[in-house]
């Protein structure tokens, strides 16, 4: 038992792996995408740089405390990113209270947001894929696995 307690001791300050979310950090985390995503659209922040654009919510990220929030978002058309951004951060305080209204939760939490990387990560993605030698690479016939061979 000493033994046991040792142990633990030991490695109490050890650095931890950091946690998968939890069901509720993930279902809070949507809840909040929606709330936002229904803000946006209903254009009730007066900040220029965003009352008129169409803004998509694509994440929402919690803290495990469920005190912080990271937004991440894309402008349709990937226009004003930065001014969208910038427009975003200076009205975080008024759409932290209108997520407050629409959230039912104990501590409204912060909001912080970016710009959501996965549209200009694809486009790479689908630009490689086009490349003539990928396109080679993938149409040889010796080039296949054996489970691909299996699943035709």
């Amino acid at each position: 038992m000493a033994r046991e307690r040792l142990d633990s001791e030991q490695f109490a300050g050890a650095r931890q792996p950091k946690r998968a979310n939890t069901h509720r950090q993930l279902r809070v985390a949507e809840e909040l995408r929606h709330a936002l995503t229904k803000i946006l659209q209903q254009g009730e922040c007066r900040d220029p740089a965003i009352h008129d654009a169409s803004i998509a919510v694509t994440e929402v990220r919690i803290s495990p405390d469920l005190r912080n929030a990271t937004a991440f978002v894309m402008p349709l058309g990937g226009k004003n990113a930065t001014e969208v951004i910038a427009g975003l951060k200076r009205s975080s305080a008024f759409l932290r209270r209108l997520v407050a209204r629409e959230v039912p939760l104990r501590y409204a939490p912060q909001l912080a947001f970016a710009l959501d990387g996965a549209f200009a990560q694809a486009d790479r993605i689908a630009a490689l894929l086009v490349r003539p030698e990928v396109v080679y690479d993938l149409g040889r016939p010796g080039t296949r696995s054996e489970n691909d061979r299996e699943a035709s």
